[in-house]
């Protein structure tokens, strides 16, 4: 599924043959990128990027053969793997709740930074695909992050698609909250609606304070495709997040500003080569993108089905999945929303 990051003015503006306004403004990847930590570079950038690496703390999140120079695909070729074919970032959302110590990767969405930096891709995977995971045979590819945490889930991603992961960003999903009380509360648009208990989801446009945000986005079970929902409710929150983030109540306000960068970082843990240095040098290559030139995919499958252990499955499609691998490999991304399929 691929789906453009479009707000309304941008829609208008386009049909004005305008420019979109906040398409212009310089934004900063803190932390993990698009997946809840975008911020804009005010000028107090020296503050935040302390705020920020005080914050954030650093792990063995790649397994040790990241650096190989080949990944076997499901049909069992062997592909080479790229290094000037941009950059790919692996972003894990954790559903563990506080007091928890077992921990599911309810949110896994790998961005793509083509070399040329004229746009970027959030591919969405949803928890339930089925896959190979190595050394375990085939499981939900949430199940990779259960038996050997984000090294193997970058192993599972890297076999499936045949691309390299450079980075790898993980938070959970108090997170969301706390982003979401920092800047206000968002207005989410929900494409049906739901009883979360204590308020209630209406089909369209939704305000929601982090409790509510935080709800909205962990909800799959009455939604009419479960997991797929659930992902489209995601992204649609991490769009409505980052359109508050680059209004002017945010960005150029000091003292909101600092408190969504403090609470988007505060339980960041990333990869041992990605500091805010790096995620600094990327904004700065990615200066001039447009809200037009951010695209939301879903991973490709043809529907759901049943796994040997009874547990609902979705089943990969594996030729659109295959030309998805090849498209990142490639650096061709921008030509992939023609093929792809998706229910």
């Amino acid at each position: 599924m691929l789906e453009e990051f479009e707000t309304d003015e941008n829609q208008t503006a386009r049909r004005e043959g305008k420019r979109p306004r906040w398409g212009r403004r310089l934004l900063l990847f803190v932390a993990s990128f698009l997946a809840l930590c975008l911020v804009a570079v005010g000028g107090f950038v020296v503050f935040l990027d302390r705020k920020a690496s005080s914050n954030i703390s650093q792990e063995d999140l790649l397994p040790p053969a990241a650096a190989a120079p080949s990944a076997t695909l499901p049909d069992g070729s062997v592909v080479e793997l790229p290094k000037d074919a941009g950059q790919n970032y692996l972003l894990i959302g954790s559903d563990a709740r506080p007091g928890e110590t077992a921990s599911r990767s309810d949110v896994i969405v790998l961005v793509h930074v083509p070399e040329d930096k004229q746009s970027v891709q959030l591919i969405h995977f949803p928890r339930d695909l089925y896959v190979a995971i190595p050394g375990r045979g085939k499981n939900k590819i949430n199940a990779a992050y259960a038996f050997g945490g984000a090294p193997l889930l970058v192993s599972t991603l890297q076999n499936l698609l045949g691309v390299r992961i450079d980075h790898v960003a993980k938070t959970d999903f108090e997170g969301f909250k706390r982003m979401t009380d920092a800047v206000g509360g968002v207005r989410v648009y929900a494409e049906e609606a739901s009883d979360e208990g204590s308020f209630q989801v209406r089909e369209g446009w939704n305000d929601f304070n982090g409790e509510q945000a935080l709800a909205f986005v962990r909800e799959r079970y009455s939604l009419s495709e479960g997991d797929i929902s659930r992902g489209r409710r995601q992204q649609a929150f991490i769009k409505a997040l980052m359109i508050k983030t680059l209004t002017p109540s945010v960005i150029a306000n000091p003292v909101t500003l600092t408190r969504f960068v403090d609470a988007a970082t505060s339980n960041l843990v990333v990869d041992k080569g990605l500091d805010v240095g790096v995620m600094r040098g990327e904004a700065i290559g990615l200066r001039n993108i447009r809200g037009d030139d951010i695209v939301f995919i879903t991973a490709p499958f043809t529907g759901f089905g049943t796994a040997p252990d009874g547990g609902s499955i979705e089943i990969v499609d594996e030729a659109s999945m295959a030309a998805l691998g090849k498209a990142l490999r490639t650096d061709t991304m921008d030509e992939y929303g023609d093929v792809t399929v998706t229910p």
